[in-house]
């Protein structure tokens, strides 16, 4: 095969084709996300398995070209970052090699994360020199395999069986290829991530010694940590953690809760002779790790509890930056740190770089553990751990312990201060590896509720072993007033108001048309006819658009206390939508709420916005369906800063407290605007990713593609960065470790985090 030139197609209307005063074609890149579909010549048959060279020759006009990517198909439909390649630069070409483990015609090539202008003619791919077919594949990777630790490939086995089962032997394959590739990644990535940014030296350890008695609070941490026949290795490793705390008051409590294995006593035994901070009570009957852990609560002394599982370890600066914490913020009663995993191999993994805290997002999953450190005199109150919420137990305390404080009081440390070991059976491994552990959260997140006297139901997402909410609506339900505007589009205005009518099972609506001066006779006929059959009602606004005056203007003509600010290219999926919505709208706190909105390929346009250094960037964005997202927060309910005005639910009493949208804003960020000051008012703002629907996004008005658009989009964004400014540089509903400016949710370099200074 000699080499071929696949051909580019934008995806989404981004980038645009320009031609420029010299004559000369290039493409516009808009946003943070360009992409093409780049795909085989027609008279070319589809690539078979094997290795494969490609090149990409792009001339830079203006912007900057950063990380381009390109993505390579999986059978069973979509693009993930799981399957991707990324180009680097050699000479005056973007090169990269890659495998195929199945037949490929179509890829999707994103040429920067910045917006930019640049020449691209196409991508060239051909044979990679030198190697072929699947054995140069798996063989180029023997050392990994070599590597990998005998429990993790147990662990791809049952995996992959499943996917057999479920997808075939062609899927099958594509996953173990992509497995160990990713695996190989993530170990090189983080690694030198952790090396640069995160591993204390022995100077830095040696100053938080120092300074560790100047505290004006010098508190004593317990911590509380169950023991049952744990491997010895991994019981020196946790206790060798907690001896090389850099922090020097704490005490370990352990409870053995009737090893039957000898080893277990004699190493307690050895360190609780060489350590009077090591305590040790022997339990003479096994009752699981509630009754356990509460027998290690019980020789707990200190200031703070913190729980420790008997084969996880900590950093060694750990209780420093707890101890600091507290110091800095002294009602402290519930601190939490960021975490990752330590594999079969004992190398760091699988970082969880968690947000501030976030009370939707910690009913959905416990966001807390690990390293979670509580307050001892109200965990005492609290009656410690309960029975009968084994596997949850952390859980149910945590839900019981935020009842009794101000969430105020709860403290994020956006530092990797626990290692969460994957041995077979731990949930660090999966969250489906205890089945039993699903339910009884389940249950600890029913009875909270029950307790603060809030009406809902909560059911398990047995994929993800993760709780769903589903809140009361008040009876009768309220009126809520859907405001669309739209300027001809007949098209799409049909799609939206027949799929909202017949799909909705919300039993009490109005749908307002706004006519933002339509010109077009098929639009003018459709719109008449439906106020003629009542469906809607119509308002017209003629004025130039403007997104935020034509919306607030049509807010105070709704009748409804409820208000969905929902686009004219918006198609309803799922038919509970906008209960879904309303029923979070209406929960006292609560500001704007928005949907998870998709593509018509089903990938990802909305899953909420985080704030970045360029201002908003859509969470998850591109991900196919399936994909899960950052620790499955595309699939779950949580506070985020904001919510795209493409479908927006707020309550009136909220909208109006606000002053509405700006009407600066004519076009660009006002929902952002809107969202920021509900969150500055004290509200919280809502994603649910179970209100869907399809965003045929900008079909109808267009792109701000002319330079009097641009210019006004510029302006119009300026003004929103000047007002939130130190909210788009630390959005509390992200972590200061993951960028700002590459794809959300990757490791930041350098991160925003202060390292070490001696005090």
């Amino acid at each position: 095969m000699t080499t071929i030139d696949l051909t580019l197609k934008p995806l989404e209307k981004d980038p645009d084709p320009v031609e420029g005063e010299d004559g000369r074609r290039y493409w516009r890149a808009r946003s943070f996300d360009p992409s093409f579909l780049a795909s085989l010549p027609t008279s070319q048959s589809s690539l078979k398995p094997g290795w494969y060279k490609a090149r990409a020759t792009m001339v830079l006009r203006s912007g900057q070209i950063a990380g381009p990517q390109l993505y390579i198909p999986l059978s069973w439909g979509g693009y993930s970052e799981v399957s991707s390649v990324k180009f680097v630069l050699e000479g005056d070409e973007y090169v990269t090699e890659f495998y195929l483990p199945s037949t490929v015609r179509d890829f999707r090539f994103d040429p920067s994360i910045y917006p930019c202008e640049f020449e691209c003619a196409g991508i060239q791919v051909e044979p990679a020199p030198g190697k072929a077919g699947a054995k140069s594949a798996f063989g180029s990777s023997l050392e990994t395999l070599r590597k990998v630790h005998p429990r993790q490939l147990a662990l791809w086995v049952r995996q992959g069986l499943r996917l057999l089962f479920a997808r075939g032997p062609v899927a099958l394959w594509e996953a173990a290829y992509w497995a160990l590739v990713n695996h190989s990644r993530a170990q090189a990535g983080y690694g030198s991530w952790l090396q640069q940014f995160s591993t204390p030296s022995a100077s830095d350890l040696a100053g938080m010694s120092a300074a560790s008695p100047r505290f004006a609070n010098v508190p004593l941490v317990s911590f509380i940590t169950p023991v049952y026949n744990t491997r010895a290795d991994l019981l020196r490793a946790m206790i060798d953690s907690v001896l090389a705390q850099a922090y020097p008051h704490w005490e370990l409590c352990i409870a053995d809760d009737a090893s039957t294995q000898p080893h277990v006593r004699a190493i307690l035994e050895e360190y609780r002779q060489r350590d009077p901070r090591i305590k040790v009570i022997y339990r003479e009957q096994n009752g699981h790790i509630s009754a356990a852990s509460n027998s290690a609560l019980s020789l707990a002394t200190g200031d703070f509890i913190a729980l420790l599982d008997h084969d996880d370890v900590i950093t060694p600066d750990a209780l420093y930056w707890v101890v600091r914490e507290i110091n800095e913020h002294p009602d402290a009663a519930l601190l939490y740190s960021d975490e990752d995993k330590l594999d079969f191999n004992g190398a760091r993994t699988n970082a969880y770089f968690k947000c501030d805290w976030n009370y939707d997002l910690f009913l959905s999953h416990n966001l807390i553990t690990h390293l979670g450190v509580y307050r001892a005199d109200i965990v005492r109150a609290n009656g410690g751990f309960r029975l009968g919420f084994e596997g949850a137990q952390d859980y149910d305390l945590a839900l019981r312990f935020i009842e009794k404080i101000d969430h105020r009081q709860i403290r994020h440390i956006p530092r990797v201060l626990y290692q969460w070991r994957m041995i077979a059976g731990s949930t660090a491994v999966g969250a489906g590896e205890k089945d039993y552990a699903a339910e009884r959260a389940r249950l600890a997140v029913s009875e909270h509720l029950a307790r603060t006297g809030v009406r809902a139901e909560v059911e398990t997402i047995p994929e993800m072993a993760v709780q769903r909410v589903r809140y009361a609506l008040p009876d009768p339900a309220p009126l809520v007033s859907i405001i669309c505007p739209t300027r001809n589009g007949v098209k799409l205005v049909r799609m939206c108001v027949e799929s909202v009518r017949a799909k909705t099972t919300y039993p009490n609506y109005e749908f307002l048309l706004v006519d933002n001066g339509s010109d077009d006779d098929d639009a003018i006929e459709y719109f008449q006819s439906l106020a003629d059959q009542g469906k809607v009602r119509i308002l017209k606004d003629p004025r130039p658009f403007n997104f935020s005056r034509i919306n607030n203007d049509s807010a105070r003509a709704a009748k409804g206390d409820v208000l969905v600010f929902l686009n004219n290219d918006i198609e309803v999926i799922s038919p509970d939508w906008l209960t879904e919505l309303v029923s979070h709208a209406v929960r006292p706190g609560i500001g704007a709420v928005g949907a998870k909105l998709w593509y018509p390929n089903d990938t990802i346009q909305h899953a909420g916005l985080i704030l970045v250094a360029g201002l908003a960037a859509h969470a998850h964005h591109g991900k196919a369906r399936g994909d899960h997202g950052y620790f499955s927060r595309a699939s779950l309910t949580q506070a985020l800063s904001g919510v795209t005005g493409a479908c927006l639910c707020v309550t009136r009493k909220v909208f109006d407290e606000v002053g509405g949208f700006d009407e600066a804003l004519a076009v660009a960020f006002n929902d952002v605007d809107l969202c920021l000051k509900i969150q500055a008012a004290g509200y919280r703002n809502i994603y649910t990713p179970f209100a869907e629907l399809y965003h045929h996004e900008s079909a109808s008005r267009g792109y701000e593609d002319t330079p009097e658009k641009m210019a006004r989009f510029e302006k119009e964004a300026g003004a929103v960065r000047a007002r939130w400014m130190p909210v788009l540089m630390n959005d509390p509903y992200y972590n200061p470790n993951l960028t700002l400016t590459g794809e959300p949710f990757t490791p930041a370099w350098p991160p925003r985090v202060a390292p070490f200074e001696p005090r």
